[in-house]
């Protein structure tokens, strides 16, 4: 199956962007609309760094182990996700970079490594699904990344 990828430009620098999306606990905030029960092992940041989490997409419920795979301070955070009892094998890879005009170039790849006869099935279906769910992660992010900067500073 093809990757999905969505971004957002925002305008904390990619420090500031790397620094909030190394917490894993962090994630909750912006990705609850569809990733929900989180519960957390290792370490709270970097390589390592696991939750376990329920996915409810296109009306379907499964459970989700997400786990940090690759860290490359400040530019790439990548996930290993391995859900459908280990019938989907994904890649969810966050890169920033920094724009010319000041702030942070946000994106999220979605990539399947292994994936469900019926996700291959239904695979424009899948993408679109994911791409719609992805895309508010990113406005939220946005948000949550001007929340966090504020309680932060004060």
């Amino acid at each position: 199956m093809r990757s999905v990828t969505v971004s957002i430009d925002v305008p904390q620098t990619p420090e500031q962007v790397y620094d909030f999306l190394d917490v894993m606990a962090h994630h909750e905030r912006f990705t609850n609309h569809y990733l929900t029960g989180w519960s957390y092992s290792g370490p709270d940041r970097g390589i390592g760094s696991c939750a376990t989490v329920t996915a409810t997409l296109g009306g379907k419920k499964t459970g989700v182990s997400i786990e940090v795979v690759r860290a490359d301070p400040p530019l790439c955070i990548v996930e290993r996700n391995v859900s459908a009892g280990g019938r989907r094998l994904a890649h969810g890879t966050y890169t920033v970079e920094p724009l010319r005009t000041g702030g942070s170039h946000v994106a999220f790849t979605y990539t399947w490594v292994r994936a469900p006869l019926a996700d291959r099935l239904l695979a424009p279906v899948v993408r679109t699904t994911m791409r719609r769910a992805n895309r508010t992660v990113m406005r939220r992010l946005a948000t949550e990344l001007v929340r966090h900067l504020s309680a932060a500073g004060s």
